[in-house]
Order: C-alpha cells, then sequence, then structure tokens
C-alpha cells in the first residue's frame, strides 16, 4: 500500500506540475507573439504618423511658397499700378528714370500676359485744355511705343488723354505741376 500511496502522490505533483510548466510555456510564447504584433503595429503606426507629418510639412512649405509667390505678385502689380512715369515742363520725351520704370512695368507685363493696359496722359494746368490733351495723348503714345519697342504687343495697350482735368496735385507751384506731368497705368 505505501507502493501505492507513493505513487498516487507522484501522480498528485507531477501532473500538475507538467501542466502548470506546459501552460505557462504557452502563454509565454503567445505573449511574446503578441507583443511581436503589438510593436510591429505600433511600428506601422509610427511610420504613417511619420509619414503624414513628413506630408503636412511639404504641404505647409508649399502653401509658404505660393503665399510668397502672391505677395510678390501683389507687390509688382502694386508698382505697375501705383509708379507713374514723369515728364519735363511741354515734353513727351521719356526720362531716363522713366524708361527704367517702363523696363520694369514691361517685365511684369510680359509675365502677365493676359494683362490689359490702359495708359494715361497727365499735364500741368498751365496751357490751354486743347493743348494739353494733344500734350497728354503724346505722352501716353510715347509711352506706349517704347513698351511695344521692350516687346509689348501693342493690341494689349491703349492710350488715353486727360490733359488738365484730373491733377494729382492741385497746387499752383514747380511741386505740383511736377507731379501732374505724368502717365498712369490702370489694367483691364
Amino acid at each position: 500500500m505505501r507502493k501505492k500511496l507513493w505513487i498516487f502522490l507522484a501522480l498528485a505533483f507531477i501532473i500538475p506540475g507538467l501542466l502548470l510548466t506546459a501552460s505557462c510555456a504557452k502563454k509565454a510564447v503567445k505573449d511574446d507573439a503578441a507583443l511581436a504584433q503589438q510593436a510591429e503595429d505600433e511600428a506601422a503606426m509610427k511610420a504613417r504618423e511619420a509619414d503624414e507629418k513628413a506630408r503636412q510639412e511639404e504641404l505647409a512649405q508649399q502653401r509658404a511658397l505660393e503665399e510668397e509667390r502672391l505677395k510678390d505678385q501683389a507687390e509688382l502689380k502694386d508698382m505697375f499700378l501705383n509708379n507713374d512715369i514723369y515728364f519735363e515742363f511741354d515734353s513727351s520725351t521719356l526720362t531716363a528714370d522713366a524708361q527704367l520704370i517702363l523696363k520694369k512695368k514691361a517685365e511684369w507685363l510680359q509675365n502677365n500676359s493676359g494683362v490689359m493696359s490702359t495708359i494715361e496722359g497727365h499735364c500741368d494746368d498751365r496751357g490751354t485744355n486743347e493743348y494739353n490733351l494733344a500734350l497728354g495723348d503724346r505722352r501716353a503714345t510715347s509711352t506706349k511705343n517704347f513698351l511695344v519697342d521692350l516687346g509689348i504687343p501693342a493690341s494689349r495697350l491703349t492710350t488715353i488723354s486727360y490733359g488738365e482735368e484730373r491733377p494729382l496735385d492741385p497746387g499752383k507751384n514747380e511741386d505740383a505741376w511736377a507731379k501732374n506731368r505724368r502717365c498712369h497705368f490702370t489694367t483691364n
């Protein structure tokens, strides 16, 4: 009977010990596989997040470049519209400064081929209305001809003379008259 008792005790401790060992080993394998899968999933998620972050940074960079380009275009258009050219008294001959400004305006017009422009000829209030209208027309025409010589199609440029009708400065002194002897540009 003692032998049976030893066998019974041996079986009572060995079988649960084997089961416990086997079940722990399987759990460890499952845990290792689950941890490996979890690590792989986390790595894939981090890679997606890094790709998304890189894409967002690239989009932000492109937006910044586009905003800068639009700002530059707006500044150039502002220069085109608000940078008048000026003439000497009773003259429609372009000064050296006027030619430099017109070269910049021609460059802008070449880069913006869909833009049509009107060149307005203006004069100071000395002289008759008829004479000043004719002088304003000569100023606008000489400006247009210079731009055409720089490669701007004549079909994109129109001229109009306002003579003394639209003074920039209504004063009656040389400073005011100098401001009024000009060509102004508008876009259509």
